[in-house]
C-alpha cells in the first residue's frame, strides 16, 4: 500500500533488521554458545539479549544512563546470556557478545542499494556504533553515499536527536527525505520529525498498527524499488 507523498531526494535506510538479519545473527550466536539447546531455549536466550539492549537504549534516551556505544551494550547482553546459559566456551561467548559484527544482509539488500544509488542519495542510519557499522557494512556488502550512526548524537533511535542529527548531516528538508525501516517505532519517530516514511516488511520486524500513517507499505525491496524508481528523482546527482 502506498500513500501520496512528494518527491524525495534522499533515502535513509535503517540497517539492523531492515537490511541485515540481526535476529538471525543473535540466534546463530546463541546456538554456537549452547549447541544442545532446543528451539525454546534458543528463543529464550536470544530474547534475553534483545531485552537487555532495548532496555539500555531506553535508559540512555531517558537520561538514566550515560551514553555507551552499542558495542558496549551488545557485550553486556552477551555476558548476561552466557551466564544464564552456564557457558564456558570463550570463543562462543565472544560471538554472542558481538553478533552485530557477524550479521548477514538480507539477500536483496545490496542489489537494492546499488540500484537506488544511481538515482538518489542513499544513506544508512543505524543504532550500531561507528566502528561496528564499518565492519557490518563491509561484511554485508552495503554501500552508501553516507553511513550515519546514532553515536553521532550520543543516543539511540527513537530519540528525536538522532533523526535531527541525520537531517543536519544530509542537508535536505525533512519532507524530501524518506526513512525506510522494518520497525514501526522507528518510522513513527522519523515521521514526528517531518520525514517521509516507508515500512518494509521483514520476518522479524515491528509491523505497523492500523493507526499508523506511513507513506509506503511494501512487502519486499523489489516492491519498494518499483514504487520509488517509477518516479523521477529531482535531487542532485550523488
Amino acid at each position: 500500500m502506498t500513500r501520496s507523498s512528494p518527491e524525495v531526494d534522499t533515502i535513509v535506510f535503517d540497517v539492523l533488521g531492515t537490511l541485515v538479519d540481526l535476529d538471525g545473527a543473535v540466534r546463530a550466536a546463541v546456538r554456537a554458545l549452547v549447541p544442545d539447546a532446543d528451539d525454546d531455549r534458543v528463543d529464550d536466550l536470544a530474547a534475553r539479549w534483545e531485552e537487555h539492549v532495548g532496555a539500555e537504549h531506553r535508559r540512555v534516551i531517558a537520561g538514566e544512563r550515560a551514553y555507551a556505544t552499542a558495542d558496549v551494550l551488545d557485550r553486556e547482553a552477551g555476558r548476561l546470556v552466557a551466564e544464564r546459559a552456564g557457558a564456558t566456551d570463550r570463543t562462543a561467548a565472544d560471538e554472542v557478545e558481538s553478533p552485530t559484527r557477524q550479521v548477514a544482509a538480507w539477500p536483496d539488500s545490496a542489489a537494492a542499494l546499488d540500484r537506488l544509488a544511481a538515482r538518489y542519495e542513499v544513506v544508512g542510519l543505524s543504532n550500531a556504533d561507528l566502528t561496528t557499522l564499518l565492519r557490518l557494512d563491509a561484511r554485508a556488502g552495503l554501500r552508501w553515499h553516507l553511513s550515519l550512526s546514532a553515536e553521532l548524537a550520543q543516543s539511540f533511535k527513537p530519540d528525536p536527536r538522532v533523526y535531527r542529527m541525520a537531517l543536519d548531516r544530509i542537508g535536505r528538508p525533512a519532507e524530501r527525505t524518506l526513512l525506510v525501516a522494518t520497525h514501526a517505532w522507528d518510522l513513527r519517530a522519523a515521521r514526528a520529525e517531518g520525514m517521509r516514511t516507508a515500512y518494509l516488511a521483514r520476518p522479524t520486524g515491528d509491523p505497523p498498527t492500523p493507526d499508523d500513517a506511513f507513506d509506503h507499505h511494501v512487502t519486499s525491496v523489489d516492491e519498494l524499488l518499483a514504487v520509488l524508481l517509477d518516479r523521477p528523482s529531482t535531487g542532485d546527482p550523488a
